[in-house]
């Protein structure tokens, strides 16, 4: 190999050094005027900046719940709802506003309508004791799918959930 031969670009990701990465989320609360906030998940650290401004941050893996609205003196101006499993170091992401370094977006709403149909459903989980963070992320695509082609979701039940976290139990 001379040097004026075209090498290919590798890319290397560098070792990981002590806990794994975190996926980080900006919060922010202005009353009546903005909130961004997180309606699930488990929260590995919380770190406040200010009264109104807060940095959630996730482990790769755990599942949760974006919701954005904003207003103006003529209203509401964005309503947006995402869920996201945060991704581990290496793995493929989408990225999101607010969110670094992204996240793996299972379900992402925008517009009240479905954004309040979202929430319904999220309460259901949780009526029949279930934790959305824990619910299946096959789940969350199939209430994407629906809700983004305006057709009714089915319900996520005690079975359905069962068997996600038997298949979880056995995959590596």
């Amino acid at each position: 190999m001379n040097d004026n031969e075209p090498q290919s670009a590798r890319v290397e990701t560098p070792p990981s050094r002590g806990a794994a990465p975190l996926t980080h989320v900006e919060l922010t609360w202005i009353e009546k005027k903005i909130e961004f906030r997180i309606r699930f998940g488990r929260r590995a650290t919380d770190k406040i900046l200010d009264r109104r401004r807060r940095i959630a941050s996730f482990a790769p893996g755990s599942i949760f719940c974006f919701v954005r609205w904003a207003s103006n003196d003529f209203g509401t101006v964005i309503s947006r709802m995402d869920i996201v499993r945060a991704v581990g170091a290496g793995e493929r992401y989408q990225t999101l506003p607010f969110v670094r370094p992204g996240g793996e977006i299972l379900l992402r709403v925008d517009a009240w309508p479905r954004v309040e149909r979202a929430l319904q459903a999220i309460d259901a989980i949780e009526a029949i004791g279930v934790d959305p963070a824990d619910a299946s992320p096959d789940y969350w695509r199939h209430l994407h799918n629906r809700l983004a082609v305006g057709d009714e979701p089915r319900a996520y039940t005690r079975a359905q959930h069962d068997a996600w976290l038997k298949r979880r139990s056995v995959a590596p």
